[in-house]
């Protein structure tokens, strides 16, 4: 997985990775030239007492220095920019593919594991790519170069070198191999410690109402230790890395010497000669320690390359049509026919068969219990999420074969659950419509019941919003999400139980309102409220997923026992009549 990601997202930076590659070649090639030259220096310059000898490698070895400096901020340089550039692409793929999922999509990966991927996943897959153009890419040329130099200084004494090579690579492996488990089961419980404080910090206030602050912070300590122990356990191992690989360094270090001591006194090898393999052996040892470092870093980088990878490799159950059709002429009539919808591995479906018509400058209220289908029945009109079974029509046509675009333009949903994003309030009014006036604004907040206290707000329009709207009311909330809703102008309203946060007063005031507001528009509402829907044009009752009638208040009262129960249980007799 970790591959496949690489190779996808950095074909794009052949050139510089190319240049990059050129560059770490030329920088390892200058250390690896360096102790032959000091070598010489030695044996040929300080031991015979030759002055001239020495300044004149000096120079060169200064030259040489110099040029492996260059190649080496000029590799580091470019490296930093395409890991950049990387996880920047990776970041904005996994954005755009979020973007597209349905709220099935969503509800299967759930937001606190989506907001890891994105950006915890994608640091460590970026970090590790930092580390193999800095690093990585230098270690297998410096490793094979001062094995080749080390052997020119001296073939017998190289023999260290065939002992040195097999411990250290199998010491690695057999600490990276423990180390992968322990870095995926770090990703999953770093999931759950953000879905813990997600929920913590947006459920605040129910915490505080049931006290339960005591229960919460043990919540969170549980999921917090679960995390510290795996990260423990990698970090043992994390340690253990780097005294094998020392120990190892240092044994060999005093078999060349002391091997290296007899070859000098037999005549078979020059001072200068050890002292350049031993410079060959400690480049060696960084170019395996480099590795090592590299080595740690990969199981992670795996484990967030598959996560990554999970979210690109899904696709939206919600798929955008090839060729979308244009709506013809009508004006926002919607029609549902046989709509079924299940939920993947759920064993009975939330809506069965359903079917329900509403026009342009008619109401149409839909009504039922708790875990009726309502709210999903709605979703499917913006393409929330897709039938299972039946069909969606908009002006005839059925809404999978119509743009996102031109959908979004003709239909307009007001949630059950309203969000505002941070900025003001004109910036959450105009997002559905971003050419909206201030004046088209003031009238959407007039007819929505929200221009006084918008008025009353420091800024009116450009009064701050705070992330999801916790700086304004319930009430407040979705009245701006119905102003929002106006400013945009659609042709179908769908209004999904969203005046349950009103008083009766403002909610008799604000669908007045919105009667002659909309009234060349398709409404559709989704209430629990009874006084809300009563004088809708069309009342669909739901009931377990199905639909058990149709008609007007009246009409259901006479006819349908499920709609009367509803009715009697909010309303006496006589109010009902």
């Amino acid at each position: 997985m970790l591959l496949r990601l690489l190779r996808t997202h950095l074909r794009p930076y052949r050139k510089p990775i190319s240049l990059l590659v050129l560059l770490q070649f030329l920088q390892t090639c200058a250390t690896l030239y360096l102790p032959s030259l000091n070598a010489d220096i030695i044996d040929n310059g300080v031991v015979r007492g030759d002055s001239g000898y020495i300044l004149r490698f000096g120079g060169l070895m200064v030259g040489i220095s110099l040029v492996q400096v260059a190649a080496n901020v000029g590799a580091v340089y470019f490296g930093a920019r395409t890991a950049a550039s990387l996880g920047r692409d990776v970041r904005a793929a996994v954005f755009d593919r979020v973007q597209s999922f349905s709220a099935r999509e969503m509800g299967k990966f759930g937001a606190p594991s989506l907001i890891t991927r994105t950006t915890n996943d994608v640091q460590q897959v970026q970090m590790l790519v930092l580390m193999a153009f800095t690093l990585m890419v230098s270690a297998p040329i410096m490793c094979v170069g001062g094995i080749v130099m080390a052997l020119g200084q001296d073939v017998p004494l190289s023999g260290v070198l065939l002992a040195v090579v097999p411990v250290l690579g199998i010491a690695v492996s057999l600490i990276v191999r423990r180390m992968r488990p322990l870095f995926r089961t770090m990703q999953v419980r770093l999931d759950t410690v953000n879905r813990v404080l997600r929920e913590q910090i947006t459920g605040n206030r129910v915490i505080r109402a049931f006290v339960k602050d005591g229960y919460e912070r043990e919540r969170f300590k549980r999921a917090n230790l679960e995390l510290t122990d795996v990260s423990l356990s990698t970090g043992r191992l994390m340690a253990l890395m780097f005294p094998t690989v020392m120990t190892v360094v240092n044994l060999s270090s005093i078999a060349v010497v002391w091997f290296g001591a007899q070859r000098i006194d037999s005549g078979g090898m020059e001072i200068g000669a050890l002292t350049a393999f031993l410079a060959y052996l400690m480049q060696i040892v960084m170019a395996v320690m480099m590795a090592t470092f590299m080595f740690m870093m990969v199981p992670r980088a795996e484990v967030c390359a598959e996560r990554i990878e999970e979210v690109l490799d899904t696709e939206s159950s919600v798929v955008p049509p090839a060729v979308p059709v244009t709506l013809p002429a009508r004006r926002g009539h919607l029609e549902v026919r046989g709509a079924d919808f299940a939920y993947p591995g759920a064993e009975e479906p939330v809506l069965r068969g359903v079917d329900l018509v509403a026009r342009p400058g008619e109401t149409t209220a839909v009504i039922g219990s708790t875990g009726s289908g309502k709210s999903t029945l709605l979703g499917l009109v913006p393409r929330l999420f897709d039938v299972t079974g039946g069909e969606v029509l908009v002006d005839g046509v059925d809404v999978r074969r119509v743009g996102p675009e031109t959908l979004a333009r003709v239909v307009g949903l007001v949630p059950q659950r309203p969000y505002l994003f941070s900025g003001t309030v004109a910036t959450n009014l105009r997002y559905g419509r971003p050419e909206a006036t201030a004046e088209e604004l003031w009238q959407a907040l007039e007819v929505a019941q929200a221009r006084e206290f918008v008025e009353n707000l420091e800024g009116g329009l450009d009064a701050p919003i705070a992330q999801g709207g916790t700086n304004v009311s319930g009430g407040q909330r979705q009245r701006l999400a119905i102003a929002r809703t106006l400013v945009q102008r659609p042709e179908i309203y769908l209004f999904d139980d969203s005046f349950s946060a009103l008083d009766y007063a403002t909610d008799a005031a604000l669908r007045a309102a919105l009667s002659r507001e909309t009234s060349d528009a398709t409404v559709v509402i989704v209430a629990q409220r009874v006084s809300t829907i009563r004088d809708a044009d069309r009342i669909v009752v739901l009931d377990e997923g199905r639909v058990v009638g149709t008609g007007t208040h009246p009409e259901l009262m006479e006819s349908n026992e499920t709609y009367r129960e509803i009715v009697l249980s909010q309303l006496t007799e006589a109010e009902a009549a």
